[in-house]
């Protein structure tokens, strides 16, 4: 099998991780797990060029962030026997999730879910919503209540 792991820094990619390592996987099962940097887009005049600069800094430190992240997650999944890669990609989640699945020809992708609902849904939207729409796999969202992840 191959499974696509969507994490971001929330508690509830914690909640991804702690139900992944305690589900039982076949032998073979091989493990991306996937981080996605949203690429921020300046606006800007010519004669400005310092807040460009800003926000390609702010742009790389979020990757370095999205990296440990990645990385820290890795070492976790390896320590508990899993064979796993990591991966801090710029893009949006929803698409991102998709494109790597499709390509790598994923069984599965666990995402977790921020619980959002109404307006903060309508606003920010849903990247576990998205993805079980779009998905080429199964997709198991894993759902953790608000007060769980309040305490983590």
């Amino acid at each position: 099998m191959k499974i696509i792991i969507g994490i971001d820094d929330s508690p509830y990619s914690e909640a991804v991780l702690r139900w992944v390592k305690a589900t039982p996987w076949p032998h073979e099962t091989r493990f991306v797990v996937v981080s996605a940097v949203p690429v921020q887009i300046p606006a800007y005049s010519l004669i400005e060029v310092g807040p460009i600069r800003a926000v390609e800094n702010n742009q790389q430190e979020n990757m370095r962030a999205h990296e440990e992240l990645v990385s820290q997650a890795e070492r976790e999944l390896k320590a508990a026997g899993f064979v796993v890669e990591g991966l801090a990609l710029p893009g949006d989640p929803r698409e991102l999730l998709i494109r790597e699945a499709v390509s790598r020809g994923a069984d599965m992708i666990v995402v977790g879910s921020h619980g959002r609902t109404g307006l903060s849904r309508l606003v920010v939207g849903s990247v576990a919503t998205h993805v079980a729409g779009h998905a080429p796999c199964t997709v198991v969202i894993v759902k953790e209540s608000r007060a769980h992840a309040a305490r983590i």
